[in-house]
């Protein structure tokens, strides 16, 4: 086999994986196989016979001596002459690329008959089971972002505490892993590998409620976990509560104190290292250097620096990538250069696999340890090593070992950050050869890597970070220094913690530097433009493009090396004896790279991408009329999307903008809220208003002046905030009326609150929370308009006001409905959808209501 079939082989493995995407894309792979393996040899064949004809041809041209040589000598093969003929070739590739899509799917994680979840009754997302685990920390305990320690547990036994549908249950062996999450000081002294027990409440993690959120359920299953654990209290002592009989004398000491418990031998260097760089400087700028040292996976740096890495474009800095192993293979190989070749590799080996077990088994770090691996073969060999070849065995290799990690973001940024730095690097530095070495890698390095990794980041956050580039070449001398100067203090720290504190002191201010620049870049308008939701049609356009980039200066590269040949053989005419001698050597089979060479092709690809992403956006932008009710578990939060303009109906807090609010108007592709209406309380700037003004400017503010005061903050400070960002600031009174475009508004009541809309000719009524005493009076007012939409909190509506209403549908936020008036609004015949059983609903006049969650008891209403 050939090296060529080798690379077909390794990327039918690899595509095979990513068929997997598709429900059908096994069988779609493997006839795609066959049909190549029948007619691919025919075309290959075709067009070696036609490349034969032109280079007889072009040979007839020249002189004699060049007649004289054998056919195709000193010609570089083209992509396509390199291909195998074989039909058999062809088939197994396809076979291959079919059996990995069932590889995939046989080590897909799925529960076992005795897994934990199965205690979780059907529609346990509402009842609550009470138990205590018993199993194994699989994990470092992390800090979430509201404060308690999360860990992964590998359960063996379980007691139910309240009892479920079949009963209590004690000492029931039970299998699969859960994603506990524990107070702070409960997982102090918590190590991997302990054996614990936790008491707290099982649940089943639930779909995304709202567009654009996080899938916190299919991210539980990628890992092989069905259900969470939310923790109250981790067990030290009270083993024979939980334990298997034949288990309590072997296992006793493991429950008896918490000073018992002892971390691994990797986890004490991790935390010397650590501890050392920590002591001597303050937060966050310790953790900041403890994170680019070893990863973000060793320390628990502040979420809100990390919130400013990542909109400033700097995520790769503060996660473990190949940075690390790049500048640690390199220090091993400087400092034994003098040794045997069998030492160095060593050497370089041990310190591969102590800084993979340090950093954690990430995939970037994997990557980057596999290709280090190859670099020490290759130089134990006297190998000329071959960057492409060496990242393709990487990757399969990898994905043999876990081939759930094809569709791991981490693992797919990687790789694609590294073909962008072998591909793209090269030529982009021999364009600009007349600059220092130093300064042109600054440039080229961060360009190189992000046109690559672009698409993808398009697709999975449709947001893309304008400053990025330039966030990187800025910061670049800074990252170098925190990089080495971090592993160099790691180093010594692991040895001598005193001597790694003093150098870990060292790098405080360049720390500091780099916090402001991406605090600085995280907080300038337009540091992030949501592009809107973009298809897997537009991702490869943009990687044919870029593809397109890459090889489409070939011919213009073969054409100048022909003339040179050319010009050289005219020099070397009186020398016909060597140059036949030359000859016999038959033909060079070398694939090099090409580069740039046409001045017109990156311009046009720029110009289409921008379009690929651009036109679709504005399209729809354009053209879109669209109401969404996200599902919020605290004050009501509306989205009207009227062709190119937004309308944002209250935030709700802090966190519900986070998680919420923004990731929906950044699937939307919504980089400004036209209007902004607060028909409910808020808490100024400490409120949601506040964190979504951090992101998004808003243009015209319109607050209800007369909220119930427990919920009114400081008026001032937020007219100031939404002034600062060009936004105007208008007070919202009894009977005021607001066009929202072709959507207007008038608040009924400011008291209620009570919202009428009219949305395309359709009356929508929000009613808010009143006691049926005051329902009744309102009703008996007859100030009350027939409405076809009535939105209300979920809690007791009476008969006299929806009566007065008379709703064709009824839409509640909460997560639970009065049953009452369910019964009654069944009896009127009233559609009912609530956002805690439906998720968020979007309406628009074609389609009328959607839901987000499937549910059997609704059907789309069309009204």
């Amino acid at each position: 086999m050939n090296q060529a079939t080798g690379v077909i082989f390794c990327l039918a493995y690899i595509l095979g994986l990513i068929s997997t995407a598709v429900p059908w894309g096994r069988y779609g792979i493997l006839a795609l196989g066959i049909a190549v393996a029948i007619a691919l040899p025919k075309l290959l064949r075709k067009f070696t016979k036609n490349s034969v004809k032109v280079t007889k041809k072009r040979r007839s041209r020249q002189k004699e001596n060049a007649l004289e040589e054998p056919l195709e000598a000193r010609e570089e093969l083209s992509l396509l002459e390199m291909l195998p003929r074989a039909k058999w070739v062809w088939a197994v590739a396809g076979l291959v690329a079919f059996l990995a899509s069932v590889y995939f799917a046989v080590r897909s994680p799925q529960p076992a008959i005795d897994d934990i979840s199965k205690m979780i009754p059907a529609g346990g997302n509402t009842q609550e089971v009470a138990v205590t685990v018993r199993g194994r920390v699989v994990s470092t305990p992390r800090l979430t972002r509201s404060g308690r320690s999360q860990f992964w547990l590998e359960t063996d036994l379980v007691s139910e505490i309240n009892g479920g549908e079949g009963g209590a249950v004690v000492n029931r062996p039970v299998s699969g892993q859960l994603y506990v999450t524990v107070p702070l000081l409960q997982a102090t002294g918590l190590y991997a590998d302990n054996t614990i027990a936790v008491v707290g409440s099982l649940y089943k993690p639930q779909p995304p409620s709202n567009p654009g959120a996080f899938n916190f359920q299919a991210y539980l299953a990628r890992e092989g976990a069905f259900a969470g654990l939310k923790g109250r209290q981790i067990d030290w002592t009270r083993e024979n509560a939980i334990a298997d009989v034949n288990r309590v004398n072997s296992q006793t000491a493991a429950f008896l104190e918490p000073s018992g418990m002892r971390p691994s031998k990797i986890q004490a260097m991790r935390q010397r290292i650590v501890r050392s760089q920590l002591s001597q400087l303050n937060v966050p700028e310790g953790p900041l250097i403890g994170a680019i040292a070893l990863g973000k996976q060793a320390v628990d740096l502040p979420y809100n620096i990390r919130d400013y890495f990542v909109q400033a474009g700097l995520a790769h800095a503060i996660a473990a990538s190949g940075t690390q192993v790049s500048m640690v293979l390199a220090l091993v190989i400087a400092l034994t250069r003098r040794f045997s070749k069998q030492l160095q590799f060593s050497f370089g080996a041990g310190a591969l696999f102590l800084l993979v077990g340090l950093t954690g088994f990430e995939p970037s770090v994997c990557r980057a340890a596999l290709m280090g691996f190859g670099t020490l073969f290759a130089l134990v060999l006297n190998r000329q090593v071959k960057p492409l070849g060496l990242l393709l065995i990487a990757a399969t290799i990898l994905l043999l070992v876990n081939p759930l990690w094809i569709w791991d973001l981490g693992f797919q940024l990687s790789f694609l950050a590294t073909l962008g730095l072998i591909v793209t690097t090269p030529p982009l530095m021999a364009k600009l050869d007349w600059m220092p070495p130093a300064i042109a890698s600054i440039l080229v390095v961060p360009i190189a890597a992000s046109v690559w990794v672009l698409p993808l980041l398009l697709y999975v956050f449709s947001v893309v970070s304008p400053y990025s580039i330039l966030v990187n070449i800025i910061a670049a001398p800074l990252l170098w220094i925190l990089s080495i100067g971090g592993m160099v203090s790691a180093l010594a720290g692991l040895i001598f913690p005193p001597a790694g504190s003093v150098l870990a002191q060292l790098l405080d201010y360049p720390a500091k530097g780099l916090i402001a620049i991406a605090q600085y870049f995280s907080q300038l308008p337009g540091n992030s433009v949501a592009v809107g939701q973009v298809s897997v049609f537009q991702v490869i356009a943009l990687y044919i493009l870029i593809c397109w980039v890459w090889i489409g200066g070939r011919r213009k590269k073969e054409e100048g090396r022909r003339k040179k040949e050319e010009g050289r053989r005219k020099k070397e005419e009186g020398r016909g004896k060597r140059e036949e001698g030359r000859g016999k050597k038959g033909k060079s089979r070398v694939i090099s790279l090409p580069s740039f060479s046409s001045p017109w092709i990156l311009p046009l690809a720029v110009v289409a991408g921008i379009a690929i992403i651009v036109l679709p956006a504005w399209h729809v932008q354009a053209s879109l009329f669209q109401v969404t009710l996200l599902a919020t578990s605290g004050e009501p939060v509306l989205v009207i999307q009227d062709r190119g303009k937004v309308a944002l109906i209250n935030s709700g807090d802090e966190n519900t903008v986070r998680f919420t609010v923004l990731p929906f108007l950044q699937q939307q592709g919504v980089n400004s809220v036209n209007f902004a209406i607060a028909t409910h309380g808020h808490l100024g700037l400490s409120g949601g208003w506040g964190k979504l003004l951090e992101r998004l400017p808003i243009k015209t503010f319109y607050d209800n002046t007369a909220p119930k005061q427990i919920h009114r903050g400081n008026n001032q400070e937020f007219m100031t905030a939404v002034q600062s960002h060009q936004g105007v600031y208008f007070p919202l009174e009894t009977n005021s009326t607001v066009d929202l475009g072709s959507t207007r508004l008038q608040l009924v009541n400011a008291e209620i609150p009570m919202v009428e809309f009219l949305v395309e000719n359709r009356t929508w009524l929000l009613v808010g929370e009143m006691t049926p005493q005051e329902q009744k009076k309102l009703a008996a007012t007859g100030t009350l308009k027939p409405a076809q939409v009535l939105w209300w909190s979920g809690k007791t509506l009476t008969a006299e006001l929806l009566s007065a209403v008379g709703p064709q549908v009824a839409i509640a936020s909460a997560n639970e409905i009065d049953p009452e008036t369910v019964a009654q609004l069944r009896q009127n015949k009233t559609q009912i959808f609530w956002t805690g059983r439906d998720g968020a609903l979007q309406w628009t006049p074609a389609a009328g209501f959607k839901t987000t969650l499937e549910s059997e008891e609704n059907q789309t209403s069309f009204l």
